[in-house]
């Protein structure tokens, strides 16, 4: 299976080229890597431009002006054309070195999505904030009391899709609302869901860490718009079609 990478970037200079090469080195055979500037002020889209005439796998979208990171995600997921979709973050809190594992499930033709965990085993994993942590334990069960999923970690940024089921979905939220509003779609799509173990490698504020206290209220409305109020067929363009049915 092709292996499409979206990765959505945002004034990220100082990792992105890291990034990069770390795709390439571990997911040697992967088809394509989309790397969305979503109107960077710094040098992120000159420094990918560079490696793009390197690396033919490397593809440049500029979205101009900022416009969040679920734009981004959107743009990614609309040029993509890959079996397989996942997506990578620029700034290096989730490592590359997961990817095999993480796509295994779909490869293999088990799963139609899985998301990496960073609770499910405890692997390597910067220890940070503690309100973060019960912030995202709440959302999870939020979310999981309306899907009927079992996840460990809804917030999680590492996700990996069957193409045709990312491509077709209807995606509205701003921001940060990408994590509740998939995993609502995807649960009434009733697709096969499972998680996988990763390591975490979080940052600080003051090393460039963009969530706030908002984007949780945000997403809290959102697991009841997306669960109580948006059903299947307004989720998706076109319903995909699933490897169980």
């Amino acid at each position: 299976m092709r292996i499409s990478i979206i990765v959505p970037a945002y004034n990220e200079e100082k990792t992105i080229a890291n990034v990069l090469n770390a795709l390439l080195r571990e997911v040697p055979d992967v088809f394509e890597i989309l790397v969305v500037d979503d109107g960077s002020k710094d040098q992120t889209a000159q420094i990918t431009e560079r490696l793009v005439q390197q690396h033919s796998q490397i593809r440049l979208i500029r979205q101009v002006p900022n416009q969040g990171k679920t734009a981004a995600l959107r743009a990614g997921f609309a040029a993509s054309s890959g079996d397989v979709v996942l997506i990578q973050d620029a700034d290096l809190e989730y490592d590359p070195v997961d990817i095999p594992g993480l796509v295994e499930p779909i490869l293999r033709g088990q799963a139609d999505v899985v998301y990496g965990s960073r609770f499910m085993i405890r692997r390597a994993s910067r220890v940070l904030y503690f309100r973060h942590y019960l912030a995202n334990q709440f959302l999870t069960f939020l979310s999981n009391l309306m899907t009927d999923l079992n996840l460990s970690d809804v917030e999680t940024g590492y996700k990996a899709f069957r193409g045709e089921i990312i491509r077709n979905m209807v995606i509205e939220t701003r921001g940060f609302g990408f994590e509740i509003e998939v995993t609502a779609k995807v649960a009434k799509l009733k697709c096969r869901v499972y998680e996988v173990p990763i390591s975490y490698y979080g940052r600080t504020y003051e090393e460039g860490k963009k969530i706030g206290f908002k984007d949780g209220l945000d997403a809290i409305f959102y697991v009841f718009k997306y669960n109580l109020f948006t059903g299947v067929k307004a989720s998706f363009t076109q319903i995909p079609s699933l490897k169980n049915e």
